[in-house]
């Protein structure tokens, strides 16, 4: 959400949310403002297979980047716009312990969470505050990791039992060509996602929002929706009516 306008429009929308009864948690990464850093100190930034390779240099600016200044900026921004918000990284209130990914030779401080524990979020929601989580967490001997903000988001909706999960892109959702954006595919279960990702149709940085909406789904989350977060207002269509913006996934 680089553009100010479009900033604006969820927040707008966060905001409605929380004033007619839903309880919205507000994940975020920082790409382009970490990329914009790590090009100040002439480190080039490298994602194979739409994951972030992470190593003590970068994990020090993104720590800076996304929990003193993304994370400030949209908790200001909500305020500002009439409802509470508290910014909050997964290192708080032990919300999230995190584990070097599989692959941690080949992407460094890049991880993914080992355990949840909800109950500093718990307490926010109870008093009607907007939480605003920064995808930065700490393992048990206190080293920092970069996890994936959809990752963040799908394991934090799972252990709050949310009834939706629904991540923000860049694009309309799962496409069944991904030349085409006219091919967007509006509703399929988790058999229709994989197979859609065995036959190279999903593929890069959406294949990490696909495997944490299916992640979720089989923790309880009863749907995910991947949508557009460019187009103002889709937030609102998505959770407010019946026809929906974006994909869809499904549990069955």
């Amino acid at each position: 959400m680089k553009s100010q306008s479009l900033q604006a429009s969820v927040i707008n929308d966060l905001v409605l949310l929380s004033s007619v009864g839903i309880h919205p948690i507000f994940v975020h990464g920082g790409g382009p403002a970490i990329n914009l850093w790590l090009d100040q100190i002439g480190l080039k930034p490298s994602f194979p297979n739409g994951l972030r390779v992470t190593d003590s240099s970068t994990m020090e600016i993104m720590t800076m980047v996304l929990v003193g200044k993304v994370s400030k900026h949209l908790v200001s921004l909500i305020n500002r716009a009439g409802a509470t918000a508290v910014g909050l990284s997964g290192m708080d209130g032990h919300l999230l312990i995190a584990r070097p990914l599989p692959k941690a030779a080949q992407l460094g401080f890049a991880g993914e969470v080992a355990a949840v524990d909800s109950t500093i979020l718990r307490a926010l929601i109870a008093n009607n505050h907007i939480p605003v989580i920064a995808s930065v967490a700490a393992d048990e001997n206190g080293q920092s990791y970069n996890i994936n903000a959809d990752t963040v988001a799908g394991e934090l909706a799972a252990a709050l039992g949310a009834k939706k999960l629904i991540l923000l892109t860049d694009v309309a959702g799962i496409l069944e060509d991904k030349d085409d954006p006219k091919t967007l595919v509006k509703e399929i279960d988790i058999t229709g996602v994989k197979k859609m990702v065995e036959d190279g149709k999903i593929a890069g940085g959406m294949i990490p929002k696909v495997n944490c909406c299916v992640r979720s789904l089989a923790q309880g989350v009863q749907t995910a929706s991947i949508i557009n977060g460019r187009v103002q207002h889709l937030l609102l269509l998505e959770i407010l009516t019946d026809e929906g913006a974006g994909t869809m996934i499904t549990g069955s």
